[in-house]
């Protein structure tokens, strides 16, 4: 679908049966099945002996029995420390303490044998070990990195998300700017993620972009998933990132801080100019000049009754000012105020040691008040203009700020040791707010200048803010539950469970003023032939004396809104197989469901049977747990977002007109003295008319789902005591894609040749011009030539002409690692990839396309020549370092350093008349410049870029080490090299666009961040 930044400034049927039978590889011990918020502890042992498990911080105990083959398993523990006993014959006769678990992952804690005869007496006293380096986990066969608080407490990360500490795994990369702080992972776009807090979905539930937040130091781990997760994952085909907040103790402790970035040691943030030099903008969008930041942060837990009810709650408060000077394309400058604030309480009750229960709040609200006034490039600062107010909204429909409340209940319940019960409910609900107060109370139109004469000093208007307004009473839901059983049948972990959310939002734009105005080059004239082309008439009543000036001006606005609801539904089962000492296998099945609602609430796309294969492998070779080999192999289905009920559900206006002009309104930007012409008939793209669709024509009957298919080869070895080392390769590839086509020609055709011209016409008039459907594929889709009455077409891939999607991803990854000790701890890792193909996803970042799977990609086979590529998330290598050194008890120094290579760059402009033209008025968005195909990704990359941050903290001895100070500098090195540029190489015109390369985005500028914390303990 064509983008809305363009002229703009633009499920029911349950799983019947599902059955895993395991095969291939693990460790010494049992597999560690367990949720995606615990982890397990298990080992090898006496059989018959008992194991005795206890959390040293809240007292929670778990006996398990060592079976007849000689192992154990204690699942779905809560995170935690822990110390692990073996008992013989009811005396303890070895220990190990200070026992981490992490998220999803399995700690091995294995005993030496002992003989039967064996008494404690004999035994000759309690071995107490202390915990070193952590064995590797020989039972996963999946591809993960997990950092702890402690580490999150130590380097130097920027506190804006959870994407931010995600950026530190291989494989991630910094999506486009324009989509918040996003994240690709895998080569995927920025939407195909998902996200868990406390094992309730946190993604957002309108487009999957981003997630709510909760309070940075509220974190207890994070995990980090790419690729090779098991069958409770799903609804991804990027990334899974997996939080588990803190909870109290039996200690009464907490910690209170405040952060501060003062402006007056900010580098200031580059300004923009294009390529000649013209200077095009103050600073740039994503880093505001003089910004201070202020935090406040706190939190305190403890036990309310010693070992049984405990309490832990945070809190950050931030407020940050700055200012931000508009393009020469907007002339405004803002004085803008942020405040953010989060907090989380949450009550852990171990009802029993069998029975725990817990409950978590969260809250999350981002605000930003906006006084704007006039700005001119060379007088500088003008009159006050208006205001502009936000709430929970980043200014794009991708929203990557969706914050709003949360609150989630989970149960587990140990009945056996090898049964395990666990169940979460969860809901989140968002309001979103964009409030805009002119000071003359008018309403003043959009106004964008792409005229080449006036690139330097380009037509401006009176708009205040945004160019287009939020829906008002947008808000945003999600309600879900999920339950699984666990249970462990001789050497075979089983475990089964499903999940229910149901996501709704109401959501869309308004053009402020009613109306846009572009301003245009006449040129040769092209665009206004292919105007007169698209309203069916000829392209010769075209007349240059139209137009005297040489210009003419297009008045265009997007209208949408609506009330969208989706359904999602999953089952899965899995069997982790302990084939032999060294050899463990997984392989499990998970089936999807969706199914999306538009605002009548009448099903428009829906698909049943997503099954997701995921098998896995992994060879302890020692059988010590220092060397592990491992390979997985699985299928990952993404569902459509809510978000596309807006435009390709939902009642759409996208009316636009040429008209000729004599002249310009200085305060308005408005054109007068307009001419008409037959050019001038109103055309609306898409064919968005503003007639709300029929929802059994919105999408292609039996619609195939987004699915794509990984596979995973790498190994894991232990170095000596401190040192860990690994490698591995991914290869992932895309079959199956959604998005939408608004090609009515091959609908019309079979029509045509099988008498039914009237019949398929009348029905494409009453659509809405576009269809979802999926590309290289046959596809029927379905018309409504009379309301109630439906006709199917359907069409091959041939008839459809469009390509099949591709996307190829693979990557190799190596790394070292050092855990601390001798006074240090680091890791390197290197990833070198390639992501590949002519489509990116569920996201268009070439232009920034905030439309999720209805993208302008697909829409007809002319937008797609020459776009098999390099693709926009494409970043070959990186190379991350990231460590902290404490040479004595009071200094503490750390670093996370990032080297990347650049993204691909292409050249979007208009397809020539040589080649057939613009048969549908998308203009300069073509794969095509200077009348030539331009081969995506071809036109150079964006610099290489050098991001060393770093920190010191000195913990006073005075103070007992409870008191610290640091100071945090970002981006030391103070390089601020673009990270995306402008593609689009020609004007609508077909004139070299004055525009092309110039940066999008830059690196954040240089600042600097101290602190002050407190520990205490009551």
């Amino acid at each position: 679908m064509q983008s809305i930044t363009r002229p703009l400034a633009r499920h029911r049927r349950r799983l019947v049966l599902a059955t895993a039978i395991a095969v291939a590889i693990g460790g010494a011990g049992s597999a560690a099945a367990q949720s995606n918020a615990t982890g397990s502890i298990f080992g090898s042992a006496t059989p018959g002996d008992v194991v005795h498990i206890e959390n040293t911080d809240t007292g929670l105990r778990r006996d398990i029995t060592v079976d007849a083959s000689g192992r154990y398993r204690a699942n779905s523990m809560p995170i935690g420390n822990y110390t692990v006993s073996l008992m013989h014959n009811g005396a303890v006769v070895d220990s190990h303490k200070n026992v981490s678990t992490q998220i999803a992952q399995g700690t091995e804690v294995s005993f030496a044998a002992a003989t039967a005869s064996a008494s404690p007496t004999d035994l000759g006293g309690v071995q107490v070990t202390a915990n070193a380096l952590p064995s590797i986990d020989v039972s996963s066969v999946d591809s993960r990195t997990v950092l702890t608080a402690d580490q999150l407490n130590k380097l130097p990360i920027a506190r804006t998300s959870i994407s931010s500490v995600a950026l530190l795994a291989p494989g991630t990369t910094p999506a486009a700017r324009g989509y918040g702080n996003a994240l690709s992972f895998g080569g995927s776009s920025a939407s195909e993620n998902a996200y868990y807090i406390n094992g309730f979905q946190a993604t957002n539930p309108l487009t999957g972009v981003s997630s709510r937040q909760l309070p940075y130091d509220a974190i207890d781990q994070e995990q980090v998933l790419i690729g090779g997760y098991g069958a409770e994952y799903g609804r991804s085909t990027g990334g899974v990132i997996n939080v588990v907040s803190k909870r109290g103790s039996n200690e009464w402790k907490g910690d209170i801080q405040v952060l501060w970035s003062p402006s007056q040691l900010q580098q200031q943030p580059r300004n923009v100019n294009l390529r000649d030099g013209t200077p095009y903008q103050r600073g740039n969008l994503y880093a505001q000049r003089d910004q201070d930041n202020l935090q406040y942060s706190g939190s305190l837990g403890g036990a309310l009754i010693k070992d049984k009810l405990f309490f832990f709650a945070a809190a950050d408060w931030i407020k940050q000012t700055g200012k931000y000077t508009g393009p020469t394309t907007v002339s405004d400058d803002e004085r803008d105020t942020s405040k953010i604030s989060r907090w989380l309480g949450k009550i852990d009750w171990n009802i029993t040691d069998n029975n725990i229960l817990e409950f978590t709040g969260i809250g999350d609200t981002e605000t930003t008040d906006s006084s704007i006034y006039a700005y001119n490039y060379t007088t500088g600062r003008g009159p006050y203009l208006g205001h502009q107010y936000t709430k929970n909204y980043n200014g794009t429909q991708t929203n990557g700020t969706p914050g709003g409340q949360t609150y989630i209940g989970h149960y587990t319940g140990y009945i056996t040791d090898d049964l395990t019960l666990s169940a979460m409910y969860g809901r989140s609900n968002s309001d979103h707010q964009q409030t805009v107060t002119s000071a003359s109370g008018t309403a003043c139109p959009s106004i964008t200048d792409n005229r080449v004469a006036f690139a330097g000093n380009p037509q401006t208007g009176c708009t205040v803010g945004a160019t287009t307004s939020l829906l008002p009473g947008s808000k945003d839901s999600t309600r879900g539950w999920s339950a699984s059983i666990e249970y462990r049948l001789g050497d075979h972990d089983l475990r089964a469970g499903m999940d229910n959310y149901v996501l709704r939002a109401t959501w869309g734009a308004v053009p402020v003023g009613g109306t846009g105005y572009n301003y245009n080059d006449l040129g040769d004239g092209q665009a206004i032939r292919d105007r007169l082309t698209s309203l069916g008439l000829s392209p010769a009543l075209y007349n240059p004396a139209d137009f005297p000036n040489g210009y003419f001006v297009e008045s265009t606005a997007l209208s949408t809104g609506t009330s969208a609801r989706t359904n999602q539904r999953s089952q899965f089962v899995e069997d982790n197989w302990q084939i032999t000492d060294r050899w463990h296998g997984y392989i499990g099945l998970r089936n999807e469901q969706f199914t999306n609602y538009n605002g009548a609430g009448q099903a428009y796309a829906n698909a049943r049977h997503q099954l997701d294969p995921r098998l896995g492998a992994s060879w302890d070779v020692y059988g010590d747990s220092t060397l592990k080999i491992y390979a997985n192999a699985g299928r990952y289905h993404l569902g459509l977002p809510t978000s596309v009920a807006v435009r390709g559900a939902g009642p759409s206006s996208y009316p636009s007109q040429y008209f000729s002009f004599t002249g310009i309104d200085p305060v308005t930007g408005v054109p007068t003295g307009l001419g008409q012409g037959p050019w001038s008939g109103v055309y609306f793209n898409n064919g968005a008319n503003g007639t709300p669709p029929d929802a059994k024509t919105v999408s292609a009957q039996k619609l195939h789902s987004y699915y794509q298919d990984e596979y995973i080869l790498g190994f894991d070895k232990q170095l000596g005591d401190n040192w860990t080392g690994g490698a591995k390769a991914m290869y992932r590839r895309l079959r199956s894609l959604i998005d939408d086509t608004c090609d009515p020609r091959p609908l019309q055709a079979w029509g045509d040749r099988n008498g039914l011209s009237a019949q398929v016409a009348a029905g494409i008039a009453a659509s809405t011009g576009c269809w979802l459907f999926n590309p290289g594929r046959a596809n029927t889709f379905t018309l409504a030539p009379t309301p109630g009455q439906y006709l199917s077409v359907p069409l091959t891939a041939a008839d459809i002409g469009e390509p099949k999607a591709k996307r190829s991803y693979y990557m190799i990854d190596l790394y070292l690692e050092h855990q601390f000790s001798d006074k240090w701890y680091g890791k390197v890792d290197y990833t070198y990839s390639r992501s590949f193909g002519n489509s990116e996803g569920q996201l268009d970042s070439n232009i920034v396309q905030a439309d999720v799977s209805t993208t302008e990609s697909w829409d007809f086979p002319e937008i797609m020549e020459n776009t098999n590529g390099d693709l926009p998330n494409d970043q070959k290598h990186q190379l991350r370092v990231y460590g902290t050194f404490a040479p004595t008890d009071e200094w503490q120094f750390s670093t996370v350093t990032r080297i990347a290579s650049g993204y691909p760059v292409s050249c979007l402009g208009l397809r020539p008349s040589s080649a057939g033209g613009d048969p549908f008025n998308y203009k300069n968005n073509y794969f095509w410049c200077n009348g030539e195909p331009a081969k995506r990704g071809t036109f150079g990359r964006t610099p290489w870029t050098y991001t060393l941050d770093m920190s010191a903290a000195w913990k006073p001895a005075f103070a007992d080490h409870k008191l610290s100070f640091t100071m945090d500098v970002f981006n030391i090195l103070g390089k601020q090299r673009a990270t995306q540029y402008f593609e689009t190489g020609e004007t609508a015109s077909g004139l070299p666009n004055p525009n092309y390369k110039r940066a999008r985005s830059f690196q954040d500028p240089r600042y600097v961040r101290f602190g002050a914390r407190y520990d205490f303990t009551l």
